[in-house]
This record gives structure tokens, sequence and C-alpha cells, in this order.
């Protein structure tokens, strides 16, 4: 159940949805993308004892399913105009992964960074991502990766949208602007499902959706020396305890790496014979031979 801050929260970003359908019947669509950055997967280490994530000292890249929303945002730009905007909650050093962005094409970024975001779970990070959203917003259409390649929760997306009262879809693997709407198709176990939803939504999208482009030279000429906005919680009207680990209600509590271990036994030279012998016992012992008499 939610505490009366957490649903005074959402109501509040509520103003975010009527400011977006005041947009409705304009030609342009303006675009924002969440991003992460993350640590490349060889390269991942766990804090046993905090139960964080090591960031510091390891490479970085951005979510690689993030850059399929880079991309998509960047095709819709071209048939329909508008901008597109990148935001990334992160420590200073993911000012790289959004220098990245702006390589790629995009028009503006906003890197979220201040100390109190630090061990942030999804709760946290959606609240953080959608009051910078409500800042800069509105915008016509969200999109994120399906999930982030070091958490895969896939919440982030959701929890923002439910935050900004948007209506939301996962798992696209294709998708159009129609007038007013977004229609989508959605990849599920049991086939593909076909959405209309009414934009504003917000959109998590699978790596079948596009191809990511290459930065060109000229894009990183020009991310070099691009202004990237950065905004603490003091720009984003948010308290120290709404954020970051105090605004977490979930916590990892223990971390471990399972061992694996197997009794054997090894047979060789003259012993091969009984050892053979021993295996055939063992396979009729647990029904895996005809004849065996324990169960299968």
């Amino acid at each position: 159940m939610l505490s009366y801050n957490e649903v005074y929260f959402v109501v509040e970003h509520f103003g975010y949805l009527a400011k977006a359908l005041a947009r409705k019947g304009s030609d342009k669509v303006h675009i924002a993308v969440l991003v992460k950055q993350v640590p490349d997967s060889d390269e991942v280490k766990m804090d046993e004892e905090k139960g964080t994530m090591v960031r510091s000292g390891v490479g970085a890249i951005i979510n690689p399913l993030d850059l399929h929303a880079i991309e998509c945002a960047l095709d819709l730009r071209k048939k329909h105009g508008g901008k597109v905007r990148v935001f990334s909650m992160g420590p200073p050093q993911a000012e790289e992964a959004l220098r990245e962005a702006v390589a790629l094409g995009v028009d503006e970024v906003f890197l979220l960074t201040d100390p109190c975001f630090a061990a942030a779970d999804t709760w946290a990070t959606a609240k953080t991502l959608a009051a910078a959203l409500s800042k800069a917003g509105p915008h016509d259409l969200i999109l994120a990766g399906e999930k982030a390649t070091d958490g895969e929760t896939g919440q982030v997306g959701p929890e923002v949208a439910v935050m900004l009262g948007l209506p939301f879809s996962t798992y696209v693997s294709r998708l159009a602007i129609e007038k007013d709407f977004a229609v989508v198709h959605r990849t599920v176990e049991d086939g593909v499902e076909i959405q209309r939803l009414p934009l504003p939504c917000l959109l998590t999208v699978l790596r079948d959706l596009n191809e990511p482009s290459m930065p060109t030279l000229s894009g990183k000429k020009k991310a070099r020396r691009f202004n990237v906005v950065k905004w603490s919680h003091e720009e984003i009207d948010l308290s120290p305890l709404e954020v970051g680990l105090s605004g977490s209600p979930t916590r990892v509590v223990k971390i471990f790496y399972p061992k694996v271990t197997r009794e054997g036994a090894f047979y060789k030279g003259k012993d091969l014979d009984k050892g053979i012998e021993h295996l055939l016992e063992e396979l009729h012992s647990r029904g895996l031979l005809d004849g065996g008499k324990g169960n299968a």
C-alpha cells in the first residue's frame, strides 16, 4: 500500500498528463528516452557487504536495449519532426553515455546526478526520472529499453508511466504513430498483441524493433562540446529522503555466489570394469535403464 507521500507524488505528477494532452493535434512528436549507463557485461562486480554493484573503476556503456529506444526516437523524428531528449540518472561519469547519445543525433540530454541518488531501487529511480520528466516536459512519447542488463527487472519504465499517469506498453517490437495514437506490436510468449495507445504514452522496446546506428564523426565532434544539463534533487524538487537508498522501499539484504560441487569417482586401468558396473547400478537404481527399480 502506498504511503501518503507516495500518493501525493503520483497525484501531483498527473498534471504531466494534462499538459501533454493539451498538445494533441500538433504535427510534431516530442520524445523523451530513458537511458542507463551500465557496466560492460564482462566487468560486473558486486559489493557483498553493501549489497550494491561496484561501478567505479570498471568500463561502462549505454544499456544496449536503450540504444534501440534511441534509434526508434530518431526514426520518428525524421518522419514527424519534433525533438528527442535523453534522460539518465547516475554518477557524474554517466555523462559519457549522454555524450554518446548526442553523437547518435539526439537534441538535448539531461543527467540526474546527486550523491543522494545513490543505491536507489527501481521505485526511487522511477520517482527521480518522473520528477525530471515532469519538469522538462511535456513529451508526446517516452521510450525506454525493455530492461537494463545490470538489473534485469524491467520495472522502471512502467513505474515512471504510472507516476506520470500515462498509459504504457512493454515488449514493443514494432511501432507507428498515427495521428494522436501509437500503434504497437507487443511480442509475448504466445504470439503478438496489437495495441493502440493514445498519446502521450510510455513504451519499453525490444531489440527486435530496429538495428541501432553508429555515431558519425561529426556527431562525435558535436558531443565533445555539447552542454549536458545536470540536475540534483533540488532542481527536480525532491527531498533527499525520497530518493536513493533513503527513498527505496526494497533492500538487498544478502549477496552470495552459488557454489557448484559434484561428488565423482574416477576409474582407470584395471578398475575400469568396476567403474562401468557401478555406473550401470546407479542408472538402474534411478530407473533410467530398463529393469530399474528406482523412481524416474
